[in-house]
């Protein structure tokens, strides 16, 4: 005789199991896509759980997937701002998952000995998180694939179907950000590039030339600087724009660092930021409210981004055993952080940047 559910309480795995007239083990390996069940069987467990409403308890199933997992993060990024954000995110995500963490830094690796080291890991992980540049390694990647072990990027510019990523649209948030600028009266932006050998550098550039050409700027190259993600690359691209005998009213630092680095040089050269210079960074790390004025920015919840990406890995390790080769993109969304680094373009200055 099947139980009668009292109303307003949540259905359990064993009701589903009763009502299907099968074990409770059945129910878990159909919920969660495990072979090994026969197709009339996952058929009449998929009607029951349709039937009483049957919500599985992820949290408990992430938890479960997690005990023993070992997860790898490896990274290689000089953004001291950034990595914080990364690791509290990871730190949180294992801690949550009970899933045991492995932190890595391969930075004085070169490419050689880094595809040795991801060949060795792989025998000793169930997954492994990436950050730029690493995620776009092709041979660091293939070691891990190769091996068997899934692999999630983080803030990649590229989606592969190798790997999955957990990522922003840079290219919309840069155009958001520059058609903030923009909206501020100003057309003289100097731009400092991000690292060449991320692809996000990239989607953030094409997104600011393309706010400059929606709004009808052309884009002046000599406004246009090669930064490489670090406070050092910032303060030197921010001397050679502010040396130019037709400066910018404004600058738009593809990161945090640099843009920090951008206030410092102005603040030495006795400019008032942002009425004489507007600036505006990316990431919203912790370098954005570090300096004086406070950084307008893009929010990329680079914490939670990695905290995601347990969680994706622990599901494509539970699926593993199904066979089940699944490949995630997840976009997360983005904000712009509008502080006081930001002001309107003096009167005084408006002939000026208007002048080619």
């Amino acid at each position: 005789m099947k139980s009668v559910r009292r109303k307003g309480r949540a259905v359990t795995i064993d009701e589903v199991a009763s009502h299907a007239g099968v074990s409770p083990m059945t129910v878990s390996r159909v919920v969660n896509g495990h072979g090994g069940v026969r197709d009339a069987t996952r058929e009449r467990v998929m009607h029951t759980v349709r039937e009483l409403g049957y919500r599985p308890n992820l949290a408990a199933s992430s938890l479960a997937a997690a005990q023993h997992t070992c997860i790898a993060l490896i990274y290689t990024n000089p953004s001291s701002s950034y990595l914080r954000e990364l690791l509290v995110g990871a730190l949180s995500g294992s801690a949550r998952t009970s899933a045991q963490l492995v932190i890595a830094t391969w930075d004085t690796l070169d490419a050689d000995a880094r595809r040795n080291a991801a060949r060795l890991l792989a025998k000793s992980v169930a997954g492994v998180i990436l950050p730029p540049p690493l995620c776009e390694s092709k041979s660091v990647v293939m070691e891990f694939v190769g091996a068997g072990v899934p692999v999630v990027s983080i803030a990649s510019g590229r989606f592969s179907n190798d790997i999955s990523c957990v990522r922003i649209d840079d290219f919309f948030a840069s155009k958001e950000i520059t058609a903030h600028l923009i909206a501020h009266g100003h057309t003289r932006i100097g731009y400092i590039k991000g690292n060449p050998n991320q692809t996000a550098s990239a989607h953030r550039f094409e997104g600011f030339k393309a706010a400059l050409d929606e709004a009808g700027i052309a884009l002046d190259e000599t406004l246009v600087q090669q930064g490489y993600y670090t406070y050092r690359s910032g303060l030197d691209a921010t001397e050679k724009l502010l040396s130019l005998g037709h400066r910018p009213t404004a600058i738009f630092a593809s990161n945090d660092d640099m843009a920090a680095a951008v206030v410092s040089v102005a603040h030495r050269r006795g400019m008032d930021v942002p009425h004489d210079l507007s600036v505006v960074g990316f990431d919203d790390t912790s370098a954005a409210t570090m300096v004086w004025p406070e950084l307008t920015t893009i929010h990329q919840p680079i914490a939670s981004m990695a905290d995601t990406a347990i969680d994706i890995l622990l599901r494509t390790i539970r699926r593993k055993d199904a066979n089940a080769r699944v490949i995630v993109n997840h976009v997360v969304p983005h904000q712009l952080v509008a502080r006081d680094s930001v002001a309107p373009l003096k009167p005084s200055r408006r002939g000026t940047a208007a002048r080619k």
